[in-house]
Formats: C-alpha cells, sequence, structure tokens
C-alpha cells in the first residue's frame, strides 16, 4: 500500500521541468528519516520518481566516497530544483535531518528551491509546534552537550516554518492534502 501513497504522492506534487533545468543537477532532493521511511514510502517514492524519469538524489544513492557527508548533502540541496521533505515521527531525532531542514529553508529563500512536505503519519501542528516525538526530539537535542542552544532555536524555527508550507499528510494509507496553517 505505501507504493500506492508514494505514487500518488509523487502524482499530486505536481513536479514540471522547466527550460531552465540546466542549472539543476538534480530535479528533486529527498530528505527522510532514513529508520522511519527508507524500506517503504521513501524506496516507494524514489522509484515512482525514477520510472517518471526524474533526476533524485537520495543521500544513499549519490554520496560521493571520500568526500565529507554533511557537504555532499548540502552542494546536493544547492543543486536541486525541488525539496521533498518527508517528517516522520523521529525526524526530528536527526541532527542531519535538521540541519538539511535548514539547509532547505535557506535555498527556498534566497534560490528559490521550491519545497514539498510530506506530513508521513504526524500531524502538521505537532510539527510546528513540536509536540508528540518532536518535543522528546528536543528535550533529547537540549539534554546533549554538544548541541548549541542557537542551533536548537534555529531548528525549531524551521520546523515551525515547514509546517505552515503546502504540502501532503499521510496517515493510515491516506494521502491528503494540507493547507497552510
Amino acid at each position: 500500500m505505501a507504493s500506492f501513497s508514494a505514487q500518488k504522492a509523487s502524482t499530486s506534487l505536481s513536479f514540471s521541468s522547466s527550460s531552465s533545468m540546466s542549472r539543476w543537477k538534480y530535479e528533486v532532493f529527498l530528505s527522510f528519516y532514513g529508520e522511519d521511511t527508507r524500506k517503504n514510502f521513501t524506496d516507494h517514492l524514489y522509484a515512482t520518481l525514477i520510472q517518471k524519469g526524474i533526476i533524485v538524489y537520495r543521500d544513499n544513492e549519490k554520496l560521493e566516497e571520500g568526500k565529507p557527508i554533511a557537504s555532499g548533502l548540502m552542494k546536493a540541496i544547492e543543486e536541486s530544483q525541488y525539496a521533498i521533505i518527508i517528517l516522520s515521527k523521529n525526524y526530528a531525532f536527526s541532527k542531519w535531518c535538521l540541519n538539511e531542514l535548514v539547509k532547505i529553508l535557506e535555498c527556498m529563500k534566497e534560490k528559490g528551491l521550491k519545497v514539498r512536505p510530506i506530513f508521513y503519519h504526524v500531524n502538521p501542528s505537532d510539527v510546528g509546534n513540536q509536540r508528540e516525538s518532536f518535543e522528546k526530539a528536543f528535550l533529547k537535542h537540549e539534554e546533549d552537550g554538544k548541541v548549541r542552544e542557537e542551533q536548537i532555536k534555529e531548528w525549531r524555527s524551521a520546523l515551525k516554518e515547514v509546517s505552515k508550507i503546502r504540502g501532503r499528510h499521510l496517515v493510515d494509507r491516506t494521502l491528503c492534502s494540507v493547507a497552510e496553517n
């Protein structure tokens, strides 16, 4: 059933190839928390996009050996026309995901990156207000002495911002449109 939802998501997100495609290395950058969605929804979405001829960046496929992971991910975001952010239950536990999100929103403002969030079995208002698992993730980050307070504020702000972007809400195998909050 995840395959059907992924196909519906890829169709309903409406990607348009433009004549300016040459300035983009990737048409779509996928941001997701691997343990939650890699082996199900994200794999199906990735396969569907590839099948439609869309050039997709997915971390385990495109990271170059011998290069720092963080710089490779950030460069790929800058070189993408669209970003699909699959916000799942454990997304905010990942510092990598949160840093990707901050970069994606920065590129949205500065470079015109088009952003499409998918709220995968999470409520958009819980994402924006950091409730449920998002609250637990931030409690963990705040307890971690390695994370700066400014970084946490930046991550919180990014989650609030992305929760207000029109996207899709996947709940119990049903894909719904989500209006801006």
